[in-house]
């Protein structure tokens, strides 16, 4: 345990760095998961709605810095894959 006020302040820091980043990832995956699940169903109107949501929340996880900019583009170039197979089957 630290002894330094400021080594304490610092991990008070970054518990609430961690606790707020955890959040940030924990609704990108959900996004991504409701898509994927809309995708399944093929309801047209809340897969558009899905993926625009899901592209809006990594965008912002990656400007906050919760997941590196390349793995924000992985994840939404993944998810604009499907979202023009369903397009294309249908």
């Amino acid at each position: 345990m630290a002894n330094i006020a400021s080594a304490k302040k610092r991990i008070r820091q970054a518990n609430k760095r961690t606790l707020q980043n955890n959040k940030v990832k924990s609704q990108m995956r959900y996004s991504i998961k409701k898509f994927l699940e809309a995708v399944d169903t093929a309801d047209s109107d809340n897969i558009q709605t899905s993926f625009k949501e899901a592209v809006k929340i990594i965008d912002k996880a990656a400007s906050k810095g919760v997941i590196h900019k390349n793995a924000a583009a992985r994840k939404k170039s993944n998810l604009y894959k499907k979202l023009l197979e369903v397009n294309k089957a249908s």
